[in-house]
């Protein structure tokens, strides 16, 4: 099965977004169109989850704020964090979520293995933990899925270089005692056109077909 990958090179609004992922789902479902990976960037948003409490948006008119439809409940959007929207066909993949969220979030640990970061899942909390120089340990990752007639939709977050002081708008996916990091946090200063590159290399190892030749750049409208 061949993964199409579209790159964004600018900050692309949230809506927009969400557009174009409902018609790309929808194409998918009809036969129309291909796998999807999406590679983005937004401008600095929260969006809320279907398990979001009120009360964890702390700073409401700090930032837009969305509802995302996606599982989870607060997060945070925004420059140096890399996204990828992860559309694909679970009917041609074992039509099983609790395996496809197995499989995202080994992608991430296999990729920050890369970096020599070690990340982990943790029992009751939703994302990839990494430890920090101060010897606590901090999210550096986050998912968030949705599916429609088997296809998916959203999908990862991976902190590069975001001003994490924007996570303090929230209380993110409703987990106080523990903070976020990045990767520059963690003394890692890496170009986002590596990640990339890394993303899509251990994409393929877990996923499969990739075909870079369908790779393509895409601008913001």
């Amino acid at each position: 099965m061949t993964v199409e990958w579209n790159i964004s090179q600018t900050l692309i609004d949230y809506p927009l977004a969400i557009a174009e992922m409902e018609s790309r789902v929808a194409a998918i479902h009809l036969g129309a169109a291909s796998e999807l990976v999406w590679l983005l960037e937004h401008p600095p948003l929260y969006t809320s989850g279907t398990s979001a409490k009120a009360g964890d948006l702390l700073t409401p008119n700090r930032f837009p704020v969305y509802e995302a439809g996606r599982g989870g409940q607060y997060t945070y959007h925004g420059p140096g964090q890399q996204i990828a929207y992860v559309m694909m066909d679970l009917k041609k993949r074992d039509q099983d979520l609790r395996k496809f969220v197995k499989e995202l979030e080994q992608w991430l640990i296999n990729s920050l293995g890369v970096l020599g970061v070690k990340g982990e899942r943790r029992e009751g909390r939703v994302g990839i933990w990494v430890a920090t120089n101060d010897g606590s340990e901090a999210k550096i990752a986050a998912l968030g899925i949705r599916v429609r007639k088997w296809i998916t939709f959203h999908g990862i977050s991976l902190n590069i270089n975001p001003d994490l002081e924007h996570f303090s708008g929230i209380i993110p996916c409703g987990i106080r005692a523990h903070g976020v990091t990045s990767l520059v946090d963690l003394g890692i200063d890496i170009d986002k056109s590596e990640i990339s590159i890394i993303l899509q290399e251990q994409f393929t190892q877990i996923f499969g077909d990739n075909d870079p030749a369908r790779s393509k750049t895409r601008m913001a409208q």
